[in-house]
Protein backbone atom coordinates (compact mmCIF):
# COMPACT_ATOMS: atom_id res chain seq x y z
CA UNK A 1 0.00 0.00 0.00
CA UNK A 2 1.28 3.33 -0.91
CA UNK A 3 2.19 5.95 1.89
CA UNK A 4 0.08 8.95 1.65
CA UNK A 5 3.75 10.85 1.28
CA UNK A 6 4.22 9.27 -1.56
CA UNK A 7 0.63 10.56 -3.51
CA UNK A 8 1.60 13.80 -5.48
CA UNK A 9 -0.59 16.54 -4.22
CA UNK A 10 -3.51 16.88 -7.02
CA UNK A 11 -3.07 20.28 -8.65
CA UNK A 12 -5.91 23.21 -8.91
CA UNK A 13 -8.05 23.42 -11.71
CA UNK A 14 -7.52 26.91 -12.84
CA UNK A 15 -9.85 29.12 -14.86
CA UNK A 16 -8.55 30.93 -18.21
CA UNK A 17 -8.23 34.26 -17.16
CA UNK A 18 -6.22 35.67 -20.15
CA UNK A 19 -9.14 37.19 -21.45
CA UNK A 20 -8.90 40.32 -18.88
CA UNK A 21 -5.26 41.34 -20.14
CA UNK A 22 -6.51 41.34 -23.97
CA UNK A 23 -9.73 43.38 -22.75
CA UNK A 24 -7.30 46.25 -20.61
CA UNK A 25 -4.85 46.09 -23.37
CA UNK A 26 -8.34 46.99 -25.58
CA UNK A 27 -9.30 49.32 -23.13
CA UNK A 28 -5.84 51.18 -23.16
CA UNK A 29 -5.42 50.92 -27.08
CA UNK A 30 -9.20 52.66 -27.50
CA UNK A 31 -8.60 55.68 -24.85
CA UNK A 32 -5.34 56.59 -26.61
CA UNK A 33 -7.18 56.96 -29.92
CA UNK A 34 -6.23 53.95 -31.94
CA UNK A 35 -9.42 52.57 -32.39
CA UNK A 36 -11.13 55.40 -35.14
CA UNK A 37 -14.16 55.22 -35.66
CA UNK A 38 -14.83 54.87 -39.71
CA UNK A 39 -18.16 55.77 -40.44
CA UNK A 40 -18.07 53.92 -44.05
CA UNK A 41 -14.97 51.48 -45.18
CA UNK A 42 -13.67 51.91 -48.26
CA UNK A 43 -14.93 48.21 -49.80
CA UNK A 44 -18.33 48.58 -48.55
CA UNK A 45 -18.15 52.10 -49.85
CA UNK A 46 -17.41 50.44 -53.56
CA UNK A 47 -20.53 48.29 -52.83
CA UNK A 48 -22.66 50.62 -51.84
CA UNK A 49 -22.23 53.37 -54.50
CA UNK A 50 -22.78 50.15 -56.84
CA UNK A 51 -25.70 49.18 -55.16
CA UNK A 52 -27.10 52.69 -55.28
CA UNK A 53 -26.48 53.17 -59.16
CA UNK A 54 -28.15 49.95 -59.75
CA UNK A 55 -30.99 50.93 -57.93
CA UNK A 56 -31.59 54.35 -59.22
CA UNK A 57 -31.29 52.55 -62.67
CA UNK A 58 -34.06 50.29 -62.08
CA UNK A 59 -35.93 53.01 -60.71
CA UNK A 60 -35.64 56.31 -62.58
CA UNK A 61 -38.14 56.89 -65.35
CA UNK A 62 -36.32 57.62 -68.91
CA UNK A 63 -39.58 58.60 -70.48
CA UNK A 64 -40.05 61.40 -67.92
CA UNK A 65 -38.17 64.69 -67.60
CA UNK A 66 -37.01 63.70 -63.84
CA UNK A 67 -33.23 63.76 -63.20
CA UNK A 68 -31.64 60.55 -62.48
CA UNK A 69 -28.76 62.71 -60.63
CA UNK A 70 -31.67 63.86 -57.81
CA UNK A 71 -32.70 59.53 -57.79
CA UNK A 72 -28.74 59.06 -57.64
CA UNK A 73 -28.43 60.91 -54.42
CA UNK A 74 -32.08 59.85 -52.65
CA UNK A 75 -31.12 56.80 -53.42
CA UNK A 76 -27.56 56.55 -52.33
CA UNK A 77 -28.58 58.36 -48.98
CA UNK A 78 -31.14 55.28 -48.23
CA UNK A 79 -29.07 53.07 -48.83
CA UNK A 80 -26.10 54.58 -46.62
CA UNK A 81 -28.79 54.78 -44.00
CA UNK A 82 -29.39 50.87 -44.43
CA UNK A 83 -25.49 50.22 -44.03
CA UNK A 84 -25.53 52.05 -40.55
CA UNK A 85 -28.19 50.48 -39.20
CA UNK A 86 -27.22 47.11 -39.92
CA UNK A 87 -23.67 48.29 -39.04
CA UNK A 88 -25.13 49.30 -35.12
CA UNK A 89 -27.39 46.88 -34.96
CA UNK A 90 -26.41 43.58 -36.83
CA UNK A 91 -22.50 43.95 -37.54
CA UNK A 92 -22.43 40.36 -38.58
CA UNK A 93 -24.10 40.36 -41.76
CA UNK A 94 -21.79 43.23 -42.91
CA UNK A 95 -18.65 41.25 -41.80
CA UNK A 96 -19.85 38.17 -43.82
CA UNK A 97 -19.41 38.94 -47.63
CA UNK A 98 -22.11 36.13 -48.63
CA UNK A 99 -24.83 37.92 -46.59
CA UNK A 100 -23.99 40.80 -47.25
CA UNK A 101 -23.89 40.91 -51.07
CA UNK A 102 -27.50 38.34 -50.38
CA UNK A 103 -29.07 41.54 -49.18
CA UNK A 104 -28.22 43.72 -52.29
CA UNK A 105 -29.12 41.25 -54.25
CA UNK A 106 -32.23 40.99 -52.55
CA UNK A 107 -32.78 44.98 -52.77
CA UNK A 108 -31.90 44.36 -57.16
CA UNK A 109 -34.41 41.21 -57.48
CA UNK A 110 -37.18 43.32 -55.34
CA UNK A 111 -36.82 46.20 -57.97
CA UNK A 112 -36.38 43.88 -61.19
CA UNK A 113 -39.28 41.97 -59.98
CA UNK A 114 -41.65 45.04 -59.47
CA UNK A 115 -40.75 46.22 -62.74
CA UNK A 116 -41.84 43.20 -64.84
CA UNK A 117 -45.11 43.17 -62.95
CA UNK A 118 -45.73 47.26 -63.50
CA UNK A 119 -45.12 46.32 -67.16
CA UNK A 120 -47.20 43.22 -67.18
CA UNK A 121 -50.16 45.19 -65.00
CA UNK A 122 -49.89 48.20 -67.16
CA UNK A 123 -50.63 45.94 -70.07
CA UNK A 124 -53.55 44.22 -68.24
CA UNK A 125 -55.18 48.03 -67.63
CA UNK A 126 -54.97 48.77 -70.96
CA UNK A 127 -57.12 45.97 -71.56
CA UNK A 128 -59.93 46.76 -68.73
CA UNK A 129 -59.91 50.73 -69.77
CA UNK A 130 -58.02 51.69 -66.73
CA UNK A 131 -54.74 53.00 -67.58
CA UNK A 132 -54.73 56.14 -66.73
CA UNK A 133 -55.75 55.80 -63.11
CA UNK A 134 -52.46 54.12 -61.84
CA UNK A 135 -54.54 51.62 -59.96
CA UNK A 136 -52.39 48.92 -61.76
CA UNK A 137 -49.39 50.06 -59.43
CA UNK A 138 -51.12 48.85 -56.21
CA UNK A 139 -50.55 45.02 -57.47
CA UNK A 140 -46.57 45.40 -57.57
CA UNK A 141 -45.16 42.70 -55.08
CA UNK A 142 -43.24 44.63 -53.01
CA UNK A 143 -44.11 43.02 -49.96
CA UNK A 144 -41.73 39.72 -51.67
CA UNK A 145 -38.24 41.94 -50.53
CA UNK A 146 -39.20 42.39 -46.89
CA UNK A 147 -40.87 38.86 -46.89
CA UNK A 148 -37.89 37.42 -48.12
CA UNK A 149 -35.40 39.31 -45.76
CA UNK A 150 -37.47 38.06 -42.44
CA UNK A 151 -37.27 34.81 -43.08
CA UNK A 152 -33.30 34.84 -44.80
CA UNK A 153 -32.23 37.64 -42.20
CA UNK A 154 -34.39 38.64 -38.96
CA UNK A 155 -37.50 41.54 -38.16
CA UNK A 156 -35.04 44.04 -37.43
CA UNK A 157 -33.25 43.81 -40.99
CA UNK A 158 -36.49 43.24 -42.46
CA UNK A 159 -38.43 46.35 -40.70
CA UNK A 160 -35.50 48.32 -42.12
CA UNK A 161 -35.71 46.98 -44.97
CA UNK A 162 -39.37 47.40 -45.74
CA UNK A 163 -38.61 51.59 -44.83
CA UNK A 164 -35.90 51.95 -47.16
CA UNK A 165 -38.36 49.56 -50.20
CA UNK A 166 -41.02 51.80 -49.31
CA UNK A 167 -39.25 55.28 -50.13
CA UNK A 168 -37.75 54.31 -52.89
CA UNK A 169 -41.35 52.64 -54.17
CA UNK A 170 -42.50 56.43 -53.39
CA UNK A 171 -39.24 57.59 -55.85
CA UNK A 172 -40.18 55.56 -58.70
CA UNK A 173 -43.90 55.55 -58.74
CA UNK A 174 -44.54 59.30 -57.69
CA UNK A 175 -47.94 58.50 -56.44
CA UNK A 176 -48.99 60.27 -52.86
CA UNK A 177 -49.20 58.41 -49.86
CA UNK A 178 -47.72 55.25 -52.15
CA UNK A 179 -45.07 54.90 -49.48
CA UNK A 180 -47.46 54.51 -46.77
CA UNK A 181 -49.37 51.64 -49.04
CA UNK A 182 -45.77 49.99 -49.85
CA UNK A 183 -44.42 50.21 -46.10
CA UNK A 184 -47.31 48.66 -44.27
CA UNK A 185 -47.97 45.33 -46.58
CA UNK A 186 -44.07 44.88 -46.34
CA UNK A 187 -44.52 45.11 -42.39
CA UNK A 188 -48.19 42.97 -42.61
CA UNK A 189 -45.78 40.47 -44.16
CA UNK A 190 -43.07 40.06 -41.74
CA UNK A 191 -44.77 40.38 -38.92
CA UNK A 192 -46.84 37.44 -40.41
CA UNK A 193 -43.41 35.26 -41.17
CA UNK A 194 -41.63 35.93 -38.01
CA UNK A 195 -42.88 32.66 -36.44
CA UNK A 196 -42.91 30.67 -39.82
CA UNK A 197 -42.76 27.02 -38.69
CA UNK A 198 -44.92 25.27 -42.01
CA UNK A 199 -44.91 26.27 -45.45
CA UNK A 200 -48.73 27.26 -44.88
CA UNK A 201 -47.45 30.33 -42.83
CA UNK A 202 -46.41 31.53 -46.20
CA UNK A 203 -49.71 31.50 -47.76
CA UNK A 204 -51.59 33.00 -44.63
CA UNK A 205 -48.98 36.01 -45.07
CA UNK A 206 -49.83 36.36 -48.59
CA UNK A 207 -53.72 36.08 -47.25
CA UNK A 208 -52.87 39.17 -44.45
CA UNK A 209 -51.00 41.14 -46.62
CA UNK A 210 -53.69 41.22 -49.42
CA UNK A 211 -56.13 42.21 -46.95
CA UNK A 212 -53.87 44.59 -45.15
CA UNK A 213 -53.17 46.00 -49.02
CA UNK A 214 -57.01 46.48 -49.68
CA UNK A 215 -57.72 48.16 -46.28
CA UNK A 216 -54.93 50.69 -47.19
CA UNK A 217 -55.71 51.10 -50.81
CA UNK A 218 -59.49 51.97 -49.76
CA UNK A 219 -58.26 54.01 -47.13
CA UNK A 220 -55.71 55.90 -49.35
CA UNK A 221 -58.72 56.80 -51.89
CA UNK A 222 -60.52 58.10 -49.13
CA UNK A 223 -57.98 60.60 -48.12
CA UNK A 224 -57.65 61.68 -52.06
CA UNK A 225 -61.19 61.74 -51.59
CA UNK A 226 -61.40 59.83 -55.43
CA UNK A 227 -63.83 57.29 -54.30
CA UNK A 228 -66.13 55.03 -57.08
CA UNK A 229 -67.45 51.36 -57.38
CA UNK A 230 -65.16 50.84 -60.22
CA UNK A 231 -62.20 52.21 -58.06
CA UNK A 232 -62.76 50.77 -54.90
CA UNK A 233 -63.30 47.46 -56.91
CA UNK A 234 -59.72 47.33 -59.26
CA UNK A 235 -57.77 48.41 -56.47
CA UNK A 236 -59.05 45.34 -53.98
CA UNK A 237 -58.60 43.21 -57.04
CA UNK A 238 -55.15 44.50 -57.78
CA UNK A 239 -54.03 44.36 -53.68
CA UNK A 240 -55.00 40.92 -53.76
CA UNK A 241 -53.26 39.85 -56.30
CA UNK A 242 -50.54 41.84 -54.46
CA UNK A 243 -50.53 39.02 -51.65
CA UNK A 244 -51.14 36.41 -53.51
CA UNK A 245 -47.74 36.73 -55.63
CA UNK A 246 -45.85 37.55 -52.54
CA UNK A 247 -46.90 34.28 -51.26
CA UNK A 248 -46.05 32.05 -54.78
CA UNK A 249 -42.52 34.29 -55.59
CA UNK A 250 -41.54 32.78 -51.82
CA UNK A 251 -42.31 29.14 -52.46
CA UNK A 252 -40.49 30.06 -55.87
CA UNK A 253 -37.22 31.88 -54.62
CA UNK A 254 -37.02 30.39 -51.15
CA UNK A 255 -35.65 27.04 -52.14
CA UNK A 256 -32.81 28.66 -55.17
CA UNK A 257 -31.35 31.24 -52.56
CA UNK A 258 -31.16 28.32 -49.93
CA UNK A 259 -29.26 26.37 -52.28
CA UNK A 260 -27.26 28.91 -53.80
CA UNK A 261 -26.18 30.95 -50.52
CA UNK A 262 -26.45 27.99 -48.46
CA UNK A 263 -28.43 29.77 -46.10
CA UNK A 264 -30.90 28.63 -43.55
CA UNK A 265 -34.33 29.27 -43.23
CA UNK A 266 -37.23 28.26 -40.02
CA UNK A 267 -38.22 25.76 -43.11
CA UNK A 268 -35.35 24.19 -43.13
CA UNK A 269 -34.56 23.89 -39.48
CA UNK A 270 -38.28 22.15 -39.33
CA UNK A 271 -36.92 19.57 -41.46
CA UNK A 272 -33.61 19.20 -39.34
CA UNK A 273 -35.99 18.03 -36.69
CA UNK A 274 -37.42 15.05 -38.21
CA UNK A 275 -36.52 12.16 -36.74
CA UNK A 276 -36.17 10.14 -39.94
CA UNK A 277 -32.99 12.73 -40.82
CA UNK A 278 -30.13 9.76 -41.78
CA UNK A 279 -28.01 11.75 -38.80
CA UNK A 280 -30.91 11.61 -36.35
CA UNK A 281 -32.25 7.81 -37.13
CA UNK A 282 -28.36 6.84 -37.31
CA UNK A 283 -27.77 8.53 -33.44
CA UNK A 284 -30.87 6.84 -32.08
CA UNK A 285 -29.55 3.16 -33.47
CA UNK A 286 -25.54 3.25 -32.78
CA UNK A 287 -26.22 5.79 -29.50
CA UNK A 288 -29.25 5.67 -28.10
CA UNK A 289 -27.81 6.90 -24.53
CA UNK A 290 -26.58 10.12 -26.66
CA UNK A 291 -30.38 10.56 -28.63
CA UNK A 292 -32.12 10.54 -25.51
CA UNK A 293 -29.56 13.09 -23.73
CA UNK A 294 -30.15 15.00 -27.11
CA UNK A 295 -33.69 15.07 -26.62
CA UNK A 296 -33.41 16.14 -23.11
CA UNK A 297 -30.57 18.85 -24.13
CA UNK A 298 -33.44 20.39 -26.47
CA UNK A 299 -36.15 20.28 -24.54
CA UNK A 300 -33.74 22.18 -21.89
CA UNK A 301 -32.29 24.68 -24.63
CA UNK A 302 -36.03 25.33 -25.73
CA UNK A 303 -37.27 26.39 -22.90
CA UNK A 304 -34.54 28.87 -21.88
CA UNK A 305 -34.30 30.21 -25.27
CA UNK A 306 -37.09 32.70 -25.59
CA UNK A 307 -35.86 34.58 -22.09
CA UNK A 308 -32.62 35.34 -23.63
CA UNK A 309 -33.50 36.12 -26.98
CA UNK A 310 -32.53 33.20 -28.96
CA UNK A 311 -34.89 31.70 -31.92
CA UNK A 312 -36.43 28.54 -29.77
CA UNK A 313 -36.70 26.29 -32.83
CA UNK A 314 -33.23 27.03 -33.67
CA UNK A 315 -31.69 26.19 -30.19
CA UNK A 316 -33.88 22.87 -30.42
CA UNK A 317 -32.26 22.07 -33.84
CA UNK A 318 -28.57 22.63 -32.50
CA UNK A 319 -29.23 20.98 -29.30
CA UNK A 320 -30.41 17.76 -31.34
CA UNK A 321 -27.32 17.56 -33.35
CA UNK A 322 -24.68 18.81 -30.96
CA UNK A 323 -23.33 15.24 -29.78
CA UNK A 324 -23.38 13.68 -33.46
CA UNK A 325 -19.94 13.24 -33.18
CA UNK A 326 -20.18 10.18 -30.54
CA UNK A 327 -21.38 8.13 -33.43
CA UNK A 328 -18.12 6.98 -34.86
CA UNK A 329 -17.21 5.65 -31.27
CA UNK A 330 -20.10 5.30 -29.13
CA UNK A 331 -19.52 2.89 -26.54
CA UNK A 332 -16.67 4.93 -25.20
CA UNK A 333 -19.18 7.25 -23.74
CA UNK A 334 -20.99 6.63 -20.20
CA UNK A 335 -24.68 7.17 -21.66
CA UNK A 336 -24.10 3.89 -23.94
CA UNK A 337 -22.54 1.60 -22.38
CA UNK A 338 -24.38 -1.48 -21.08
CA UNK A 339 -21.75 -3.52 -19.53
CA UNK A 340 -20.43 -2.92 -15.87
CA UNK A 341 -16.39 -2.44 -17.11
CA UNK A 342 -16.03 0.76 -19.09
CA UNK A 343 -13.46 0.80 -22.19
CA UNK A 344 -11.78 3.34 -20.30
CA UNK A 345 -10.25 1.06 -17.95
CA UNK A 346 -7.88 -0.19 -19.89
CA UNK A 347 -6.72 2.88 -21.38
CA UNK A 348 -4.68 5.84 -19.97
CA UNK A 349 -5.98 9.27 -19.11
CA UNK A 350 -4.87 10.95 -21.86
CA UNK A 351 -5.61 8.62 -24.58
CA UNK A 352 -8.86 8.45 -22.93
CA UNK A 353 -9.43 12.21 -22.90
CA UNK A 354 -8.17 12.29 -26.32
CA UNK A 355 -10.85 10.08 -27.50
CA UNK A 356 -13.62 11.99 -25.33
CA UNK A 357 -12.75 15.17 -27.07
CA UNK A 358 -12.38 14.18 -30.73
CA UNK A 359 -16.27 13.23 -30.99
CA UNK A 360 -16.22 17.05 -31.32
CA UNK A 361 -14.28 17.05 -34.29
CA UNK A 362 -15.82 14.10 -35.84
CA UNK A 363 -19.36 16.11 -35.25
CA UNK A 364 -18.06 18.76 -37.00
CA UNK A 365 -17.07 16.13 -40.05
CA UNK A 366 -20.63 14.41 -39.98
CA UNK A 367 -22.29 17.96 -39.62
CA UNK A 368 -20.13 18.93 -43.36
CA UNK A 369 -20.98 15.50 -45.26
CA UNK A 370 -24.49 15.62 -44.41
CA UNK A 371 -23.95 19.78 -45.26
CA UNK A 372 -25.74 21.05 -42.09
CA UNK A 373 -26.07 24.84 -41.40
CA UNK A 374 -22.88 26.60 -40.21
CA UNK A 375 -24.72 27.81 -37.46
CA UNK A 376 -24.72 24.08 -36.17
CA UNK A 377 -21.49 23.77 -37.18
CA UNK A 378 -20.52 26.52 -35.03
CA UNK A 379 -22.78 25.11 -31.87
CA UNK A 380 -21.08 21.57 -32.42
CA UNK A 381 -17.55 23.02 -32.04
CA UNK A 382 -18.24 25.40 -29.66
CA UNK A 383 -20.07 23.62 -27.21
CA UNK A 384 -17.33 22.48 -24.87
CA UNK A 385 -15.66 25.72 -25.58
CA UNK A 386 -12.27 25.15 -23.93
CA UNK A 387 -13.61 22.93 -21.19
CA UNK A 388 -11.52 20.52 -18.67
CA UNK A 389 -12.07 17.25 -19.28
CA UNK A 390 -11.81 16.91 -15.76
CA UNK A 391 -12.13 13.20 -14.86
CA UNK A 392 -9.58 12.08 -16.80
CA UNK A 393 -7.09 14.92 -15.22
CA UNK A 394 -7.78 14.41 -11.67
CA UNK A 395 -7.42 10.59 -12.78
CA UNK A 396 -3.74 11.40 -14.54
CA UNK A 397 -3.00 13.22 -11.25
CA UNK A 398 -3.57 10.42 -8.97
CA UNK A 399 -1.40 7.72 -11.64
CA UNK A 400 1.43 9.70 -13.11
CA UNK A 401 4.51 11.30 -11.18
CA UNK A 402 4.91 14.00 -12.91
CA UNK A 403 1.91 16.48 -13.22
CA UNK A 404 0.33 16.51 -16.38
CA UNK A 405 -0.72 19.46 -18.89
CA UNK A 406 -4.17 21.00 -18.25
CA UNK A 407 -4.11 21.93 -21.67
CA UNK A 408 -3.83 18.61 -22.98
CA UNK A 409 -7.05 17.65 -20.96
CA UNK A 410 -9.18 20.67 -22.39
CA UNK A 411 -11.20 21.10 -25.33
CA UNK A 412 -9.65 22.94 -28.29
CA UNK A 413 -12.78 25.31 -28.40
CA UNK A 414 -13.18 27.99 -29.50
CA UNK A 415 -15.19 29.26 -26.48
CA UNK A 416 -19.03 29.70 -27.17
CA UNK A 417 -19.29 32.98 -29.96
CA UNK A 418 -23.27 33.45 -29.65
CA UNK A 419 -25.70 32.93 -26.99
CA UNK A 420 -27.29 29.92 -28.45
CA UNK A 421 -23.58 28.05 -28.25
CA UNK A 422 -23.64 28.94 -24.56
CA UNK A 423 -26.70 28.46 -23.97
CA UNK A 424 -26.82 24.42 -25.76
CA UNK A 425 -23.60 24.03 -23.59
CA UNK A 426 -25.45 24.97 -20.62
CA UNK A 427 -28.12 22.72 -21.54
CA UNK A 428 -26.02 19.56 -22.19
CA UNK A 429 -23.59 20.53 -19.20
CA UNK A 430 -26.55 20.48 -16.65
CA UNK A 431 -28.47 17.01 -18.33
CA UNK A 432 -25.48 15.29 -18.17
CA UNK A 433 -25.09 15.96 -14.36
CA UNK A 434 -28.41 15.50 -13.44
CA UNK A 435 -28.01 11.91 -14.23
CA UNK A 436 -25.82 11.74 -11.18
CA UNK A 437 -28.00 12.73 -8.64
CA UNK A 438 -29.77 9.78 -6.23
CA UNK A 439 -32.42 11.39 -5.15
CA UNK A 440 -33.70 14.73 -7.25
CA UNK A 441 -35.93 16.69 -5.26
CA UNK A 442 -36.16 19.95 -6.37
CA UNK A 443 -33.57 21.50 -3.68
CA UNK A 444 -31.15 19.17 -4.99
CA UNK A 445 -31.95 20.29 -8.48
CA UNK A 446 -31.59 23.63 -8.21
CA UNK A 447 -28.34 23.06 -6.19
CA UNK A 448 -26.27 21.20 -9.28
CA UNK A 449 -27.98 23.68 -12.04
CA UNK A 450 -26.96 26.76 -9.63
CA UNK A 451 -23.62 24.82 -9.54
CA UNK A 452 -23.09 23.59 -12.87
CA UNK A 453 -23.75 27.39 -14.72
CA UNK A 454 -21.23 28.74 -11.78
CA UNK A 455 -18.53 26.47 -12.81
CA UNK A 456 -18.87 27.06 -16.86
CA UNK A 457 -18.95 30.73 -16.05
CA UNK A 458 -16.04 30.86 -13.36
CA UNK A 459 -14.01 28.85 -15.83
CA UNK A 460 -14.32 31.52 -18.34
CA UNK A 461 -16.42 29.82 -20.60
CA UNK A 462 -18.80 32.16 -21.33
CA UNK A 463 -16.59 35.10 -21.57
CA UNK A 464 -16.21 35.48 -25.24
CA UNK A 465 -20.33 35.72 -26.04
CA UNK A 466 -23.30 38.40 -25.56
CA UNK A 467 -24.81 36.66 -22.60
CA UNK A 468 -25.28 38.50 -19.12
CA UNK A 469 -25.89 37.69 -15.67
CA UNK A 470 -29.16 38.21 -15.99
CA UNK A 471 -29.34 35.62 -18.83
CA UNK A 472 -27.84 32.68 -16.74
CA UNK A 473 -30.25 33.44 -13.73
CA UNK A 474 -33.68 33.09 -16.64
CA UNK A 475 -31.58 30.43 -17.74
CA UNK A 476 -31.41 28.29 -14.67
CA UNK A 477 -34.92 29.16 -13.77
CA UNK A 478 -35.83 27.34 -16.51
CA UNK A 479 -33.70 24.27 -16.33
CA UNK A 480 -34.57 23.52 -13.06
CA UNK A 481 -38.25 23.90 -14.02
CA UNK A 482 -38.12 21.35 -16.62
CA UNK A 483 -35.96 18.96 -14.62
CA UNK A 484 -38.11 19.12 -11.84
CA UNK A 485 -41.20 18.10 -14.15
CA UNK A 486 -38.94 15.30 -15.64
CA UNK A 487 -37.88 13.59 -12.21
CA UNK A 488 -41.00 14.07 -10.55
CA UNK A 489 -41.94 11.42 -7.88
CA UNK A 490 -44.29 9.00 -8.75
CA UNK A 491 -46.64 7.13 -5.95
CA UNK A 492 -45.87 3.36 -5.87
CA UNK A 493 -48.97 1.36 -6.77
CA UNK A 494 -49.81 -1.49 -4.34
CA UNK A 495 -50.20 -5.18 -5.97
CA UNK A 496 -53.20 -6.23 -6.56
CA UNK A 497 -55.02 -8.29 -4.31
CA UNK A 498 -55.22 -11.63 -4.79
CA UNK A 499 -58.89 -13.35 -4.71
CA UNK A 500 -59.40 -15.78 -2.01
CA UNK A 501 -60.43 -19.54 -3.51
CA UNK A 502 -63.57 -21.11 -1.53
Amino acid sequence: MKNMKDTPPLKPVTPDRSYLRKFIEKFKSSQNGKDKKIFIERQALLFLIGLSVLTAFLLHDFKSETSFLGSLILVMLLVVFFYRDLLRYKPAYIKKKKMKALLGILTIFTLVIARVFDHVFSVFSKGLGIEGLGLHTLGIPFALGPALVVLLFDFHTAITFSLVLSFMAGIWVKIPLIPIYVFIGSLIGAFALLRCKKRTDIINAGIYIAIANTVSSISILLIMRDVSFSKIYFSSVFSVINGLTVSAMCFLCLPAIERFFHVTTPLSFIELLDIDHPLMKQLSVEAPGTYHHSMIVGCLAEAAAEVVGVNPLLAKVASYYHDIGKIRMPEYFVENQTGCVSKHEKLNPHLSSMIIISHVKDGVELAEEYNLPEIIKDVIQQHHGTALVTYFYQKALKEMETPPSEQDYRYPGPKPQTKLAALVMLADAVEAASRTLDDPTPARISGLVDKIVKNIFIDGQLDECEITLKDLSEIKKKFEYILTGIFHRRISYPEPLKEKTL
